[in-house]
This record gives C-alpha cells, structure tokens and sequence, in this order.
C-alpha cells in the first residue's frame, strides 16, 4: 500500500439538523492516484469536497491530508492543493496573463517564478494565443483550461477538481480529460464527476456516492467485476439469424438476443472465463462463415456496475426500512 494522501474517517456532515449531506464517509486515495469521485447530482460530492479543502467543518469525523488534520484554519496543507470549482468564474476585465499572475502573488511566488509558471501553463493548456484577450470573451471551454492553470500556479501535490468537464463540447471535454490524464503521471488527482465515462478513460481507483454515504471504494478493475451480467456483444457480417440457430444448442450459452441487423448479445455460462467466451463466440461466428466486425463486453461497463451499486444500495435501503 502506498501512502495515503487523503483519508476521509466517518466523515459526516449535517446542515440545520436535517440534511445529512456526507453520511460517515470512509475513502482514501494513495499519492499517484487518479482518484474518481462518482455519485449522481445531489449526492454530496461538492460538500464532501469542501470538507476535503476544510472550507467547512465536519459534524462528525474528519479529513487528513499529507497526514494531517484537515480544518479552516490549515493554510499550509492549502498551499500544497489546487482546486477547481464546477464553472470556474474570473474577473472579466482580466486577462490569462493578469489573472495567473495575480494568483502567483497570492501563493508569494517571486516575479521570475510566476513568469516561467504562467507562460508555461497557458502554453500547456491551449490558450496562448488568447492569453492577451479579456477573459469576458471566453466560452465555456477556455475558462475551464484558464481554471486548471490557475489550479496549478502552485505547482500542488495534489489537484483537486469538481466536475471538470461541465458545459464542455465533446472536443472540449476530450481535451480536458487527456490534460488531466497527463498531470496524472505528476500528482495525485481526485477529479468529481457524474459523468461515467470521463471517469473511465482517466481514472486508476473510484469511490462512489450515494445520497452522501460511500457504497464502494477500490480500483476501476475491481468495481467493473461487480457486474453481474456476463455478456458479449458481437456485430456481424453475415447471415445473422444462421449464427443465431448455431447458438441454441451451445452448452456455454445462457441466453442471447439480436440487436438490430448485425448485432447479437449473447449471455454466456458465470463460470465460464471472458476470454473463453469470447473466443467460443468468435469461433463459432467464423465456422458459421460470418466476418466480425467487432466484439465488446457488458463486464467492461462502468456504467453497468454504478447502476449495479446504486440498485444494490436502493434494496438495502429498503429492507432496512421494512
């Protein structure tokens, strides 16, 4: 086990004495981590982010950062964070070059040192060439890449960011997500999100929420295993009502079911290894004289294991209400 940059220990947090917002939360991200915090909207990611930043108190349990208590009053511990809001806002009469520099000041960078930094970061994010223009004429892309520059002005150990991607485009959001992929391989990131398939292609561990109490914490292999369904999709090329016919009396096939003119799922044996599976389905497609076009696995899904949980989470709920 590597060290532990965070660790949220029953961490709970109650407003007015009726929201529970983060019900005795329990994760922790080791350094070198991209970490993804997963819930739907409403769950309780922001708050649980601001007791992560010490924004707020707990009203039970607490956060550690670098080892240490996390509270209002921990400066020291801030200065080696950045952090990205859900849409970032700026000064609108500023410019990237103004604005990273005056957070530069705020962190007590010397003047050559907030150059270098400042000219370096907006070059990394794409906006050196709008790094003279007002930040008022910025769609909704650029701010964010102007928020994840500022973000790093301090050259943090560990980056946090709430819902990066929000309000991007698909090219926005793709580039934002190879950026933070890249600064993975420097610094421990918890990145917050609803969105499951940003949190896919970029994250190494997951901890999910559901209204505010943590239901999993591991790594993106070990939830995706949670699945229960044990199912290949394969799109052929070919008489697929013959590859069908073929597939009825398949001692390792459970069930199947067409998907328009190419596509067949077929639901296979759970004792039956995926890669076996695989290579039996695309055996037979080929005997059967059917050329394949591709082939994809419901056990890759992570949207098939958050509903998994969010619906195992629900049936607990209810049982314990019963």
């Amino acid at each position: 086990m590597g060290q532990r940059v965070i660790e949220m220990e029953n961490l709970t947090k109650i407003f007015g004495e009726k929201l529970i917002a983060v019900n005795n939360l329990n994760f922790a991200v080791e350094e070198g981590a991209i970490f993804g915090f997963l819930g739907p909207n409403g769950a309780g990611k922001t708050t649980a982010i601001r007791l992560l930043l010490g924004l707020i108190r707990p009203t039970a349990g607490e956060v550690k950062v670098f080892g240490e208590k996390m509270t209002p009053g921990s400066s020291s511990l801030r200065r080696r964070m950045g952090y990205l809001p859900t849409n970032p806002r700026f000064p609108p009469k500023m410019t990237p070059i103004k604005y990273l520099d005056f957070v530069g000041i705020l962190f007590r960078l010397g003047r050559e040192e907030r150059v270098k930094r400042l000219s370096t970061l907006i070059r990394s994010v794409g906006l050196l060439g709008d790094s003279s223009r007002e930040i008022a004429g910025f769609s909704t892309g650029m701010v964010t890449r102007l928020g994840l520059a500022a973000a790093l002005m301090n050259d943090p150990e560990l980056l946090i960011l709430d819902e990066p991607t929000s309000g991007l485009d698909p090219n926005g959001r793709m580039s934002t997500l190879e950026l933070i992929a890249e600064l993975g391989k420097e610094k421990t990131i918890f990145v917050s999100s609803h969105i499951l398939s940003d949190i896919d292609r970029i994250c190494t561990d997951v901890g999910v929420l559901s209204e505010g109490k943590g239901i999993f914490s591991g790594s993106i292999k070990d939830m995706k295993k949670r699945t229960r369904s044990h199912v290949v999709r394969l799109e052929l090329e070919g008489d697929v009502r013959k590859f069908c016919e073929a597939l009825k009396p398949a001692k390792w096939v459970v069930g199947f079911e067409t998907r328009g003119d190419y596509g067949v799922d077929i639901t296979f044996a759970s004792e039956l290894p995926m890669a076996d599976a695989v290579r039996e389905a695309t055996d037979l497609a080929s005997r059967q004289g059917l050329d394949l076009i591709s082939v994809s696995s419901s056990t890759s899904s992570i949207e098939d294991a958050f509903m998994e949980l969010l619906r195992d989470e629900e049936s607990r709920g209810f049982l314990r209400a019963t």
